[in-house]
């Protein structure tokens, strides 16, 4: 077993259903989205982009440029949240913005969870 591999997937799955936990509820309630929850996923999602540096695979660049993506949006999510608090409060537009956000980035993860269990089951031992 290849403990590098375990680790990377362990993240990159992690980041994948921390995303699905806040993006998941009643798109104009703020109850249904946990702000600590939006900030685990972008942490795990950071981590999950520093593991896939080292790849210099064709795959390894599909998988960074998927993290990126997802971390640019998650990030924008947590900045447009944190200026509508502290300006004018969370409506159900900024509200809506922000779920979509996380609603791109988990896509952008599931095309990585995606491409990397099929890598590993294309992989031979």
């Amino acid at each position: 077993m290849n403990l590098d591999k375990v680790i990377s997937g362990f993240f990159i799955i992690l980041a994948m259903t921390l995303n699905f936990g806040f993006f998941y509820g009643d798109i104009h309630t703020i109850e249904s989205h946990s702000k600590y929850e939006l900030f685990a996923a972008i942490i795990v999602n950071l981590i999950a982009t520093i593991l896939k540096l080292g790849d210099k695979t064709q795959l390894g660049s599909v998988l960074l440029a998927t993290s990126l993506v997802a971390d640019i949006q998650l990030i924008a999510a947590a900045t447009i949240w944190t200026v509508a608090i502290y300006s004018s409060g969370v409506d159900n537009s900024i509200l809506g913005m922000v779920v979509s956000l996380s609603g791109g980035a988990l896509l952008a993860n599931l095309t990585s969870v995606v491409l990397y269990v099929g890598d590993t089951i294309k992989s031979k031992r």
